[in-house]
């Protein structure tokens, strides 16, 4: 008891501190207190008082019914900030991020997913009627346990919302007859009235100290307030789970004043909210037939369509269940390509890409944009990262245009945000087309870029690159070039990249719908052959699958490192392997430069040229006995996901038998989806939320799916296992009704 007051104590103070920095303004009123004890009557013993009045707020959750009305495309001024998203079969495995809502501002149905910091409502009846729906879900109550108003006026500005379980009794109350309910969860969200007016979760602890209890939530009196008509709605006709989202949008002008991302310049730009798609006659109902046919066979198959204020629309984004499942393996880096935008072709098409443990490319969501601006970017990037579960990527790789950068900054803060290479040296050499040796440039160019190993090298080369040619007043250039750490790969050693970065002359294929798109192909034409590229690809993959579980590469060496790795990764990644363990022969003179305890380094020479031993390139590589850690500065683990001759010649030269496990990636190996299996392990799952149940089971028997399709056996024992399992099912129903 003296431990959870002292908590509750010590989250006061700190709330109270960072209001009186935050802004003079704000004040604490210490009479914003909760009231419990066996005088009042109130369920759960819960009742918000504020003000010196001990006014009684008994429309927390209260709703009025003429707000926000959306019918069909009829929307009201108050829904210019909004949109709907049909989701189907919405996954919620606890990191979900997204602020569900329904109609009349009510939240609607199940799969609320949890509150993250940076979640912006409307009002604060929206932000607590978000909570209390969440909390539903989980089966505990909330209460407003503090809240504060601006000072002189009753204008509330902010407010905590908690567990009813929060805090203890205090003595007098503790010696009542009533049953202790509070257990000093510390669980809560704070919700704060920032400059737009609008509702912002600035801290959120998701971890309670107790079990759930649907049954006596449901009874509770902020649960008891919520309307009938917040309950999940089920299209009659269809045995899909339809859901109703509306996810809350940033500011509709560009406060950064960044231009398109076609331009480098950074000229400004302002969103036009009345912007939409450039469709033809027949493409909405294209659109509308495809998503209709596709959620009858794909439960989790979620799309997200943005209208403008007018009821057109503007934005659609849509994503599959089998992209969910590929991100969860393959989800330390990402490429958003926009190749169809930048180059202007009919279909604004946008993708989301990935690499697989073959390095293919895999689709991780796409859609159709009408603007690039900040705001429609930030909408894109956080209903993507809804999808995936509130979990982003390690590396992201865009296109050069800086609102996309400022939107990615906002919304994956953590994630390393990198310029595609290849897209930088075309624009470069776009842009000094008119330099009289063209040719002579882009070699020097390319040599510069691409063969620096050392910043130094980089950045001397660049200067004598740019007196050379007279380009060293060149504003664009210049720009650019302040933008290097993003782009040169000098700077970009400690990113990772799995194979995917364009570092290299022969780069990675950055396109997933590469050969089957030009710029007149129309968006009938684009459905028509949607899935005729996803199921091609899928298909290709299980091949690859099949083909490296069942063969065994033919080696080229007596290494050891070769061998050990045959038997872990995929065939296309462990032949490009098998070259670097080849080239070992190509490394000669390995010297030892400098020793600083357990870290020696090392100077390591490589023949370009057999025949010319006099033309060799050093390489730095770093050695720690202590912890069996390699790093050369070709940086070759980061970029392509496996170690470089250099360092493989070091480790034999110490001894090191074997390679590192820190240096065999599961990414790349052929049991990549038996091995890892993310958030479904069922001591994970609660067991009296219906909810986690179907998402606990849905997953377990995709993983059925995927290896039922390796081959006519695996198919019918996968076929017979769910016939038997339904029947053992059934059983158990018949039992209960009997």
């Amino acid at each position: 008891m003296e431990e959870g007051s002292q908590n509750s104590e010590q989250l006061l103070e700190e709330e109270e501190q960072l209001l009186e920095e935050e802004c003079d303004d704000l004040a604490f009123d210490s009479n914003d207190i909760e009231i419990e004890g066996n005088e009042l009557e109130i369920e759960n013993n819960n009742l918000e008082v504020e003000d010196k009045d001990l006014r009684i707020e008994d429309n927390l959750t209260q709703i009025e019914d003429n707000n926000l009305e959306s019918e069909g495309n009829d929307f009201d001024d108050d829904s210019q900030h909004l949109f709907d998203i049909e989701a189907h079969g919405q996954e919620n495995n606890g990191d979900d991020t997204v602020v569900i809502e329904g109609e009349n501002s009510e939240l609607q149905g199940k799969d609320c997913p949890p509150p993250v910091a940076g979640m912006e409502f409307d009002s604060y009846n929206d932000a607590y009627n978000y909570y209390n729906c969440y909390a539903k879900e989980l089966g505990f109550a909330i209460r407003v346990k503090s809240s504060w108003t601006k000072r002189n006026s009753k204008e509330k500005r902010g407010a905590v919302l908690c567990c009813n379980c929060e805090g203890f009794k205090t003595i007098k109350e503790a010696n009542s007859r009533r049953k202790e309910t509070r257990t000093g969860c510390l669980a809560m969200i704070r919700l704060r009235l920032v400059e737009s007016n609008r509702w912002r979760v600035d801290e959120v602890k998701l971890e309670h100290n107790h079990s759930f209890d649907p049954e006596r939530a449901q009874n509770s009196k902020s649960h008891k307030k919520m309307d009938a008509g917040a309950k999940r709605k089920v299209e009659p006709t269809v045995d899909v789970e339809v859901q109703t989202i509306k996810l809350y949008r940033t500011s509709a002008v560009d406060p950064l004043g960044y231009g398109s991302s076609n331009s480098y310049e950074g000229e400004g730009c302002q969103h036009d909210r009345s912007k939409r798609l450039n469709l033809k006659k027949g493409d909405a109902q294209v659109i509308h037939n495809y998503f209709c046919r596709v959620q009858l066979t794909n439960p989790n198959f979620f799309y997200l369509m943005d209208l403008n204020d007018e009821g057109l629309l503007r934005n659609v984004f849509w994503i599959s269940s089998r992209s969910k499942a590929a991100y969860s393996y393959f989800r330390d880096v990402v490429i958003f390509d926009t190749t169809c935008l930048s180059k202007k072709y009919e279909i604004p098409l946008f993708a989301f890409v990935g690499v697989n443990h073959h390095r293919q490319s895999i689709l991780l969501g796409c859609g159709l944009l009408a603007d690039e601006t900040f705001e429609t970017y930030i909408w894109l990037f956080r209903a993507w990262l809804t999808c995936m579960l509130g979990r982003p990527p390690q590396t992201i790789i865009t296109d050069h245009c800086k609102i996309m950068q400022s939107a990615i900054s906002e919304v994956f803060p953590r994630a390393h945000h990198r310029i595609c290479l290849s897209h930088v040296v075309q624009r470069i050499l776009e842009n000094l087309g008119a330099l009289n040796d063209h040719e002579a440039f882009q070699s020097v160019l390319n040599t510069t870029v691409y063969d620096s190993l050392k910043v130094d090298e980089f950045e001397m080369a660049w200067e004598d690159m740019i007196r050379h040619f007279g380009i060293a007043d060149h504003e664009w250039l210049q720009a650019l070039y302040e933008e290097r750490e993003r782009w040169a790969p000098v700077y970009c050693k400690d990113t990772v990249f799995a194979g995917m970065s364009t570092f290299q002359r022969s780069e990675f294929t950055i396109s997933f719908f590469e050969g089957y798109l030009h710029q007149q192909t129309s968006l009938k034409e684009f459905f028509d052959i949607y899935e005729q590229v996803l199921q091609k690809k899928h298909q290709q993959e299980v091949l690859d699958d099949l083909e490296s579980r069942d063969s065994s590469p033919m080696l080229r060496t007596s290494s050891y490192y070769e061998l050990q790795l045959s038997k872990v990764y995929t065939n296309e990644i462990f032949r490009r392997f098998q070259d670097e363990v080849a080239m070992m022969a190509s490394c000669f003179s390995v010297t030892q430069i400098h020793v600083s305890g357990s870290l020696i380094t090392y100077m390591i020479k490589e023949r370009q040229d057999q025949e010319n031993l006099g033309d060799a390139i050093n390489f730095e590589v770093m050695y720690d006995k202590a912890g069996a850690e390699v790093r050369c500065v070709c940086s070759c683990f980061n970029i392509k996901g496996y170690l470089c001759r250099h360092a493989l010649c070091v480790l034999n030269y110490n001894g090191v038998e074997e390679i590192p496990f820190q240096y065999i990636l599961a990414r790349w190996r052929k049991d990549i989806k038996r091995i890892y299996v993310p958030d479904i392990e069922s001591n994970n799952v609660d067991i009296t939320n219906p909810v986690q149940w179907f998402d606990h089971l849905h997953k377990r028997a995709l993983q059925v799916v995927e290896e039922g399709m390796i081959s006519q056996d695996h198919y019918m024992v996968a076929w017979q296992t769910f016939k038997e399992s339904l029947n053992k099912v059934r059983l158990v129903g018949d039992k209960h009704v009997s």
